[in-house]
């Protein structure tokens, strides 16, 4: 048995885990808009080295290009958005862990698109998920300014 997709899958996740650091200190200084398109720079760099070193199959069905074309869309507009809401305050620590959640939405679809079953203590790591982002959105109230009290 081969688990070469948990070393990909931790190297995503150290990647991804830096991303949300870099993304806010862009948003703090440039825009939202202007920090997605470096982004999308970036991505497109990395497209380029792909197509020039790796051996592609292009034909694929209709189906399968809308499919890969929806999620590359959607991928984007989740990282714009993302940039968005860290550009409008939101601290990287409570963004980035609320937005790293979208699993639960990737398992609600698998269940209700693909049939796919969850068992009890899958179930439970839901809702302890669902907790963790109630909680991690909760921010304290600021202190009264003196004088300002009704």
């Amino acid at each position: 048995m081969t688990y070469s997709w948990i070393l990909f899958a931790s190297i995503a996740l150290v990647f991804w885990g830096i991303t949300g650091v870099t993304q806010k200190l862009a948003t703090n200084r440039i825009s939202s808009e202007l920090s997605f398109l470096w982004f999308a720079y970036a991505m497109i760099a990395i497209s380029l080295v792909l197509m020039l070193t790796v051996t592609m199959h292009w034909h694929v069905r209709p189906l399968i290009f809308w499919l890969a074309l929806a999620g590359g869309t959607l991928n984007g507009l989740g990282a714009l958005t993302s940039f968005t809401a860290l550009e409008s305050g939101g601290k990287a620590s409570i963004v980035i862990s609320l937005i790293s959640l979208y699993p639960l939405l990737t398992v609600a679809f698998a269940v209700l698109v693909l049939h796919e079953k969850l068992t009890a203590r899958q179930g439970v790591g839901i809702a302890l998920a669902i907790v963790a982002a109630i909680l991690l959105s909760l921010e304290p109230k600021a202190p009264e300014a003196q004088g300002e009290r009704s």
